[in-house]
Parts: structure tokens; sequence; C-alpha cells
């Protein structure tokens, strides 16, 4: 598990709540809960945390994995 830097933490912020965000395991966690009076919670993948809204986040991972088929099969074709 990559570890976000200290640097990096203090800049970042939920973009839902606006609040700081913490580090644990495989996700950044905001400090302050949504509007559901959930923590919200943003996976980091390869390192990068995904600070999309919960709702974006869904829409982008189906997203990719549709680019990803497409690509896949063009690749295939030529």
């Amino acid at each position: 598990m990559p570890k976000i830097s200290p640097e990096l933490l203090s800049v970042l912020r939920c973009p839902v709540t606006g609040s700081h965000l913490v580090q644990e395991g495989d996700e950044l966690v905001s400090t302050a809960a949504g509007d559901s009076g959930a923590k919200l919670r943003y996976p980091i993948e390869d390192g990068i945390p995904l600070l999309l809204p919960p709702e974006l986040l869904q829409a982008a991972s189906a997203a990719g994995s549709d680019q990803h088929d497409s690509r896949h099969g063009a690749a295939g074709t030529a």
C-alpha cells in the first residue's frame, strides 16, 4: 500500500465536504461527514487518490471498464 506523503495530504481536501483527508489503508477518508452522515471514502489506485464524489466515481469506473473493453476489442480486430 503506497503511503500518501504528509505534504500532499496537507493540501488535499474532500471534494464534497471540503474537509481534510486522512489515509486509512488504500483509501483517503474525509474528516467531516457528508450529507448521508457518513464520512466519505476515496480509493487510492496505483498511488493516485481518486477524489471524485461517489456518484461520479461509479460513473467513471463504469466508463473506464467500457473503454477498456472497446479498446481491447478494437485492437484485436485491427
